[in-house]
């Protein structure tokens, strides 16, 4: 593989991983601390449960988010970066920037 190839195809991973709707925002919301689920929820608005936990249950195997359970009643988790989320900061931070630049539909 070139350097060329092997760039998009690092680049494609890295844009398929943060493109899918509702990803940004949960990662938004994680760079602020650990959150549970229900903060995770309440932090988003509008995203159903089925789609938060699909997102939760990707970015895990992805290894960008852990999930943590504790064996309290009822049972609590706590979702939090890994090292590998957390270094999607900046990456987060500049698409943010850019869209407040940008995207100015109420101007």
């Amino acid at each position: 593989m070139s350097d060329n190839e092997a760039i998009c195809v690092s680049y494609s991973y890295a844009a398929s991983l943060i493109s899918k709707r509702w990803t940004p925002l949960i990662l938004k919301v994680l760079l602020n601390g650990p959150r549970h689920y229900s903060e995770i929820v309440r932090s988003i608005g509008g995203i159903s449960d089925r789609i938060l936990s699909l997102r939760l249950k990707e970015l895990e195997q992805e290894q960008i988010i852990s999930r943590h359970v504790f064996a309290d009643i009822p049972v609590r988790i706590e979702y939090s970066l890994t090292p590998k989320g957390k270094a999607l900061n900046t990456v987060v931070e500049a698409i943010e920037n850019w869209g407040q630049k940008w995207y100015m539909p109420f101007k």
